[in-house]
Parts: C-alpha cells; sequence; structure tokens
C-alpha cells in the first residue's frame, strides 16, 4: 500500500480543554497530555482554597490510578487546571473543547450556554457523552457553532481502551468529522467508529444489552455469579473480568444509571421490559456495596480470598468459578460451527445459559443494525475495541455458520425462548454466508456491502485490526528460515524481518536469520525494518533451549550461544543499510538489546521495554550492557558514572517501561527515537523512518576504541547500594551477587575509573558475567522456576 496522495484534512489540535473533572474528563486530559497536546482541564470553582482546586485535586488523583492513566506521572504538570469562574479566557485559544460532565442533559445544556461566548469561532466542540442524544445537545449552541460540534465518546480507562465513538448530528460539517477522525486515529491513537444518534449509540447499547441478557439468563438458569464468569470470559474469546467482575469494576451504581438510561430513552425497543436492574442488583446498591471503589459488590476480598455473593443466602461464599465438565469440553472445540451445535443440543443448563445468551444478542444486534450504525463492521469494531472481545457479535454468528445460527435463533423466537418476539429482519434468512466479505461489510439502512473507510488517515494502516476473514498484502518473500522472514511491501526498497517463533522469541535460527537477512539487505535493500505483525515485538531469549545446553553442562555450546547473540546485535548496529525496530508490546531482554542497536526504533506508545534477565538469575548478554556503558561515556565523557546511576537500577531490578514514553526516561529508548499512538500505524512509520536514513545518507556508528569507564570505583560505590539493600532483607544474596556483575559490567569491570576500553572488552565482560552466572545451581533454579510458573523466584 503506497501512502495517501489526497492529504488528510487538516484539523491543527495545538491546545485542547476538557470540561469536568471527574473519572473520564480527567483521564481524557492525561491521554491527550500523553498525545502532546496541552490541555486545560476545567471544573466547578472550589469553596475553600484554590479556586481550581477542584481540577488540581484530579490531576494529582491521576498518579494514583491504576492501570495509569499516565503515560509518564511527569506529565502531569503539563495539565492545566482551571475554573468556570475565573478561567474562561483559557478557551479563546483552544482548538478542542471535550465536555465530559456528568450524564445530565440539563447540566450539559447550561455549561455549553455558559461556555458559547468564550469559544472560539474555529474550535471543535464535542460531548463525550455515553448515550444522551447529540442532536438534542447540539440545541443549547448558538447557531454558528453548531456545524463544529458532535459527540466523541471514549471509553474508560480512555488511555487503553482502542474505541472512540464519533457522533455527528444533522447539522455537523463533515469536513470537521473527517478532520477530528484524523486526529483522533492518528495523534491520540484511537479506533474510531462513526456511530448514529441513537440512546447509548453502539458499544454501550450492544454491550450493556449483552450484560442485561446474561443477568436475566443468570437468574433464568440459577447459576452463581462466579460460575457465569467462568463461562463468559476468556472461554469465548472475552476479557478475564468476564461479566460481574467488570460490573464490579464500571461500578454497580454506574451500572444501573446506563440501564436506566436504556429504560427512559428507548420505550419502544421490543426488549424493554428487560432494561431495568436485577433485584439483586438493586439490592447491592441500597447497601452502598457499589462493586470495586467500595470494597465489595459481587465480589468481595476476604484476606487474600475472593468471596462471591451467593443471592440465595443473602451472603457472600467462597468462588468456585469452573465450567462444568461437558461446557469445559465444549468450549474447547476450535470448529465454532461445531462448538454451537453442541451447546445448542446439551442439556447441561451452563451450555443452554450459553447459547440463550447468544441467541439472544444476536437476535438484538441484528434486529438494531440498520438504526445504530452504518454497517456490521461498525458493530464488531465497538464491541472488539470497546469491551475487549476477540470477536464482535456479528464475526462470532459468522464464523459459527451464518444461515444455521439464523435458523436456530428464529427456532427459538417462534417458540418464544428468546427474550422478544420480534421478527428477524429479512437479510438475516436472504441465504446469505455472513455480513462480512470480499465486497465489504453489510449495511442493512443501504442495502448493500460497503467496503473500508477511504479516509485517507487509513492508507497509515499497512495491516488494519482484521475482520474476520479480512486479508491482507503479505508482501514478497525475499529470504526466510525456520526463524525469520525478509519480505517487501511494495517497490519503496525496505526489507522487514519478521519472527517465526512462539512469542517472538529468539533463538539460534532467528540469530543467524537476522545476520543473514541484513546481509542480503546490503546487497539488495535500501534500508529494513524488525516488525511482528503481532504482539509481542519479542519475549526475549528462548529459556527452554538455553536451560537446555546448561542442565546437560554444555557449557561451550551456552558460551557460543550468547556470542552468538551479541555478534547479531552488533551486526544489526553496523549494518550498511539503517535497520529500524518497530516495537509495540513486550520487548523484553534479547528483544530490548536488538531494538537498542537498531539505528532508531519507532515504538507504539504501549510497548513495555525491558532488560528484565535479572528476574531469571542472569544480566543481559546480547550487548545491552555494552550498549549502555558506551551511552553513558557519550553522555558524559568525563564522568560516565553519573548516566550509569538511573540505568544500572533499571537493569538490576529487572524494570519494564510502562510506557514507550517512560522507557526514553529510563534510558532504554534514545530521545531521537519516535512514539507512535496508533499501532496500527507502526510499520507505515518505521518505513518512513527507515528511508529516511537511507536517503539522508546513513553510515553506521564508527566501531569505539575509547571508551571512558566508571572503573572499579563505580563499581564500589554501586555494590555499597547493594550492601543497603541487602541489610534491608530488600535483596537476597544471589540479587546482590547478579547485580554485581551488572555493575561491573557497566563500569568496564576491574580497571581504574577514566581508563579507556573498547568495545570487544565490554562484550567480552558481558559473555563471562553471564556464563559464570548460568552455571550457578541458583540461576538454573530461577530460569527453571520462571519457565514452569511464568513468575521470577526470589532464592
Amino acid at each position: 500500500m503506497t501512502a495517501p496522495s489526497t492529504p488528510t484534512p487538516t484539523l491543527r489540535i495545538r491546545k485542547a480543554a476538557v470540561l469536568g473533572a471527574g473519572v473520564m474528563g480527567a483521564q481524557i486530559a492525561a491521554h491527550l497530555t500523553n498525545a502532546g497536546v496541552e490541555t486545560v482541564l476545567f471544573d466547578l470553582p472550589a469553596k475553600e482554597g484554590p479556586k481550581s482546586g477542584i481540577a488540581l485535586k484530579a490531576i494529582a488523583n491521576l498518579a494514583k490510578l491504576s492501570p495509569a492513566p499516565l503515560a509518564d506521572k511527569d506529565l502531569a504538570s503539563a495539565i492545566i487546571p482551571a475554573n468556570y469562574d475565573t478561567d474562561m479566557h483559557q478557551l479563546k485559544d483552544v482548538d478542542l473543547v471535550i465536555e465530559a460532565i456528568a450524564e445530565r442533559m440539563d447540566w450539559k445544556l447550561d455549561l455549553y450556554r455558559k461556555i458559547a461566548p468564550h469559544v472560539s469561532p474555529t474550535a471543535v466542540l464535542a460531548s463525550n457523552t455515553s448515550g444522551l442524544s447529540i442532536n438534542g445537545l447540539a440545541g443549547a449552541l448558538p447557531e454558528e457553532m453548531r456545524h463544529r460540534f458532535c459527540g466523541v465518546h471514549f471509553f474508560n480507562p480512555p488511555r487503553y481502551m482502542h474505541l472512540v465513538e464519533v457522533i455527528p448530528t444533522r447539522l455537523t460539517d463533515p469536513g470537521v468529522v473527517e478532520g477530528l477522525e484524523a486526529f483522533l486515529v492518528t495523534t491520540v491513537g484511537k479506533g474510531v467508529v462513526i456511530a448514529h444518534d441513537t440512546p447509548n449509540f453502539i458499544g454501550n447499547r450492544i454491550g450493556v444489552f449483552s450484560m442485561l441478557a446474561t443477568m436475566h439468563h443468570t437468574e433464568q438458569f440459577g447459576l452463581g455469579f462466579d460460575v457465569v464468569d467462568a463461562l463468559t470470559g476468556p472461554a469465548v474469546g472475552r476479557p478475564k473480568s468476564a461479566t460481574y467482575r467488570t460490573a464490579d469494576v464500571v461500578g454497580l451504581d454506574t451500572m444501573a444509571h446506563v440501564i436506566k438510561t436504556m429504560a427512559d430513552t428507548l420505550p419502544d425497543d421490543p426488549w424493554h421490559a428487560y432494561f431495568k436492574a436485577p433485584v439483586w442488583l438493586s439490592g447491592l446498591i441500597e447497601k452502598g456495596a457499589l462493586g470495586q471503589k467500595t470494597g465489595a459488590g459481587f465480589y468481595r476480598k476476604l484476606g487474600k480470598d475472593i468471596v462471591v455473593l451467593d443471592v440465595a443466602k443473602q451472603d457472600y461464599r467462597p468462588s468456585e468459578q469452573r465450567a462444568s465438565d461437558e461446557v469445559a469440553a465444549i468450549l474447547a472445540i476450535k470448529n465454532p460451527a461445531e462448538k454451537f451445535a453442541k451447546l445448542r443440543a446439551s442439556q447441561d443448563k451452563q451450555a443452554q445459559f450459553l447459547w440463550a445468551t447468544f441467541r439472544d444478542l444476536f437476535h438484538y444486534t441484528a434486529y438494531h443494525l440498520a438504526d445504530i450504525a452504518d454497517t456490521a463492521r461498525d458493530v464488531d469494531f465497538a464491541i472488539r475495541w470497546g469491551y475487549g472481545w476477540k470477536l464482535g457479535p456479528f464475526e462470532t454468528w459468522q464464523a459459527a455458520g451464518w444461515q444455521q445460527v439464523a435458523q436456530w435463533v428464529q427456532e427459538d423466537i417462534t417458540a418464544g425462548k428468546a427474550m422478544s418476539n420480534a421478527p428477524l429482519p429479512a437479510w438475516v434468512l436472504d441465504g446469505r454466508d455472513g455480513v462480512h466479505g470480499k465486497d465489504g461489510s453489510w449495511s442493512a439502512a443501504s442495502d448493500s456491502y460497503k467496503p473500508r473507510s477511504s479516509h485517507p488517515v487509513y492508507a497509515r494502516q499497512l495491516f488494519p485490526d482484521p475482520l474476520l476473514g479480512e486479508k491482507f498484502d503479505q508482501g514478497g518473500t525475499v529470504w526466510e528460515n525456520n526463524g525469520i522472514r525478509l519480505w517487501t511491501l511494495g517497490d519503496d526498497g525496505v526489507g522487514i524481518i519478521s519472527f517465526k517463533t512462539k512469542m517472538h522469541t529468539v533463538n539460534d535460527q532467528v540469530l543467524d536469520g537476522i545476520q543473514h537477512a541484513i546481509g542480503i539487505a546490503e546487497e539488495k535493500l535500501r534500508a529494513v525494518v524488525i516488525w511482528q505483525a503481532g504482539e509481542p515485538f519479542s519475549a526475549g531469549a528462548d529459556l527452554k533451549g538455553a536451560l537446555g545446553l546448561l542442565q546437560a553442562g554444555k557449557f561451550d555450546d551456552f558460551e557460543k550461544m550468547v556470542a552468538n547473540f551479541q555478534r547479531t546485535s552488533m551486526r544489526i548496529k553496523h549494518a550498511l543499510v539503517p535497520v529500524v525496530s518497530a516495537v509495540r508490546g513486550l520487548a523484553l531482554g534479547g528483544g530490548c538489546e536488538f531494538q537498542m542497536h537498531s539505528a532508531r526504533t519507532v515504538a507504539a506508545l504501549e510497548s513495555y521495554i525491558g532488560l528484565v534477565e535479572a528476574g531469571v538469575g542472569l544480566l543481559p548478554a546480547g550487548g545491552g550492557l555494552h550498549e549502555l556503558a558506551v551511552r553513558a561515556a557519550h553522555a558524559n565523557p568525563a564522568d560516565p558514572f553519573e548516566a550509569l546511576k538511573k540505568v544500572f537500577e533499571t537493569v538490576a531490578m529487572a524494570k519494564v517501561s510502562p510506557s514507550a514514553i517512560e522507557a526514553k526516561a529510563m534510558g532504554l529508548l534514545r530521545d531521537s527515537d519516535v512514539v507512535v499512538f496508533n499501532p496500527y500505524e507502526l510499520l507505515y512509520v518505521a518505513k518512513k523512518v527507515a528511508l529516511s536514513l537511507a536517503e539522508s545518507g546513513w553510515r553506521p556508528p564508527l566501531y569505539q576504541r575509547a571508551i571512558p569507564v566508571a572503573g572499579d570505583v563505580g563499581t564500589a560505590s554501586f555494590k555499597a547500594s547493594l550492601a543497603n539493600l541487602q541489610a534491608g532483607y530488600f535483596a537476597s544474596e544471589h540479587d546482590v551477587a547478579i547485580a554485581t556483575r551488572i555493575a561491573d559490567t557497566l563500569c568496564g569491570g576491574n580497571v581504574e575509573r577514566g581508563s579507556l576500553v573498547d568495545e570487544e572488552w565490554l562484550l567480552e565482560l558481558e559473555r563471562r558475567h553471564f556464563v559464570e552466572l548460568a552455571k550457578t545451581e541458583k540461576t538454573q533454579a530461577r530460569i527453571a522456576h520462571t519457565m514452569a510458573t511464568g513468575k521470577p523466584l526470589r532464592n
């Protein structure tokens, strides 16, 4: 796919304002700040203390939230606190205003009237309402502002949830919608779905109905909340929080409010009778058990145990979260058509429950498609991106065999088993294979299939999030072995190296493959990008293979493997064509070292980068410590120790960056590395960066023969801090032994402070310490434990 020939509609957002410093407003402000947008956070004036005290408190609270709304906690100081009494002048130079106050139409309308005289005539105004009428809200604005108003509904938590619903009014300028879409997709990194102005839009309309149907059938089949969560989580391709844990996280009062909104605004919906909170949900709310925020809801923590509400006993009992043997076996079936056939045919009440919840979800979604969305694609993406499902409802139905499932749904409607007797739309039963195909996705409103959006911003997504059955150009293979594939996409001369191993771990075939591929690239290509089609970038070295060599006593082979690792990193660094690493998800151990040696790293915001070898009793030996020592010498030739302080702690404690932005602060990414907010744009940007380096006459860095090091004095300083940790029982004896070797390598070994060493000296130090650690019984126990449990061992 080539770059867009038509320029993306321009909507330059230099500064934004968020109105409302509640949970959502503060986190939207945080994420805009993550994206480099100067943001003013407004709330009511405080009755005591500073006038902007409410906003100030909300900003301070961002650091306490988990998961963290800020990609770097220091960004909190960039958010500007404001109040409606003294700071309305701040709105005059704002390009985007997002209102995020409580879901009260009268309050929102009153606020719009108040701010209207102060807002720039070119600013875009948007409401983050989760379900109120956007056209109704527009009525409070002066006529000249209505064409620049729409809904922009973020999902919670805004940093991590990919979905943003954009809801135009009848009067919204299409250019505003296009510009806003481009801004949200590229700058803020979101997946945008254009929704119709109907109550709760798409995501919450379908997602909340799915939860209501699940709650109804929980009661109908007499199942425990923990059993339902066992059935409606990862077992059916949904998040671990499943149904009732999700309700606890969202807040039971919030859940009840959303249900009431549906009841109030959808009086003619054929499922209206079910738009009410179950008795047990209302009972919990009355008791003040609102879920996670109050410490109790459907679940409660009792010591180290999680207990679950037993409705019959009106008390909590131990959670026995599991599916029956029969249902567990059915859910393990790979073929969706066979799985659904067995669920429907089974007499097990758990199986009947699951079929009933899917049936009613399919029925509801098909019935309302024409009203709520332009295409079935919008519905599936809204649910996948907003609720974390692997497949949307239409994809699930299509995978299970569209016509067979449609027939079963129709039979249940006729037999009175479904929640509603509303008829299935005629298009459902017209003999089709599904709603997604080669011509696009089904639009019930226009009675046609529609292709993906032609908006120029999507030309930046060379591999978009695929729908069921969707295939994209896989490019042409230049060379491959069992470890990697070198391939090209288009004719720009950029080679792409992708790993074939599970979790993209690094073994000998990957190492040899990278070296060979770079050799080919130097002959035939202009640049190389290391990129994986899915997360992670790389989980690091293949521990299984390494442990096998150690346990067999093949230490020479083990040392050769380490040397080959270092050779690969140096081959990446000194290639005659620029090698760019395109990182998203985990980049641990060897994966981190590869990106450190690249000419540039282009990292998705949600990149979790770390040299974690200390956690398995080792130290980084793919050139990582060598590279950190070289960088420290460049940063401060007179005293490299100053630059090593921060990275020593990072490596010795096996820290992983909570974002790409924080990876820069931790010294694992360089200031010149690029952070991309939309992971689907990663390859596009990485290719552009690689080409720009090639165009600028890329030459690899010269081999360093005179690197000033911190020497034995530096190592002694680090050892002194380690003694304090051990004395306070924060580190075991083996932890200290590992950290001491890390310090010795970073500081250049047993030489005087300020000594000059070359790169091979540092690499040899790395290898020696790595192999000596690997020979110890405690390190081998750590590796084995991590492989068996996925968790580190402290010994």
